[in-house]
């Protein structure tokens, strides 16, 4: 439809405010200039004062009819100085109004519960660990993977008394999990479990002496209480995990998403 007068620019307004230092004065200094009392709003503690009958006000004097305490809380708000800005006010805009984009920012995305996950930053918490002697696996027991040495651990959040990664931030977490064996046939499964319960598996069938498998999974973790560790299950014959900084049984995480 046509538009009468000068179209304009910006998008936004919203009314400028200004706080007062309070002391025993009727006397105040306004940051912006106005004609008389009805161009602004006055609040003395959370009150709303009544214009030319509690304050009057020209220019940059405010003067009140009745002097306040220093315990008082003062502020107005300009009626007549609306601040235009291309973007919208702080708070004005809710996470509906996101949605249809479903990102934030190039680095902040939606996820399905319209909370945002923020991508790169350091990526810590951060480990890396591994085994510094060999250990033996026995049959028919989930055994937990005794990762005693560290290569990195950025937050200290790796025990390498319990063999647990418990992070200090929440977030999604990147984990990978490699074993390196020897005197190993049949079925094994290589899994990291998470708070001793929930079990992320990485199966595998192994038919020659010595081999190497490995996986990852991203696990969520709350950054108070959730942990996870490495696990290890043999279906038939036990076998040695080979040890050592260079070898292929390992465990590393890192945080991807907060």
């Amino acid at each position: 439809m046509p538009f009468i007068g000068n179209q304009p620019a910006l998008s936004y307004t919203s009314f400028a405010k200004q706080d007062f230092t309070t002391s025993a004065t009727t006397s105040y200094t306004l940051d912006n200039p106005v004609t008389n009392a009805n161009e602004l709003a006055l609040f003395i503690n959370f009150v709303r004062q009544e214009p030319t009958t509690a304050y009057t006000a020209s220019g940059t004097s405010l003067t009140l009819t009745s002097a306040t305490s220093a315990s008082d809380d003062m502020y107005c708000v300009y009626l007549g100085k609306a601040v235009q800005t291309v973007n919208p006010p702080n708070g004005s805009v809710g996470i509906s109004q996101l949605t249809a984009t479903g990102t934030k920012d190039a680095t902040t995305f939606l996820r399905g519960d319209n909370t945002f996950a923020v991508a790169g930053g350091t990526n810590t918490p951060a480990f890396s660990v591994y085994l510094s002697s060999n250990q033996t696996i026995p049959v028919t027991t989930e055994t937990t993977i005794a990762f005693d040495t560290e290569h990195l651990d950025t937050d200290s959040c790796f025990d390498t008394g319990t063999y647990r990664f418990t992070p200090t931030v929440a977030g999604y977490y990147n984990f990978t999990l490699s074993a390196r064996g020897s005197g190993v046939s049949h079925t094994l499964a290589l899994m990291i479990k998470l708070n001793g319960s929930t079990t992320y598996y990485l199966y595998d069938t192994v038919e020659n002496s010595t081999y190497t498998r490995q996986g990852s999974r991203i696990i969520y973790l709350n950054g108070t209480s959730d942990y996870v560790e490495a696990k290890i299950y043999k279906s038939t014959s036990t076998y040695d995990l080979l040890s050592g900084s260079t070898s292929a049984t390992f465990f590393t995480g890192y945080k991807i998403l907060t």
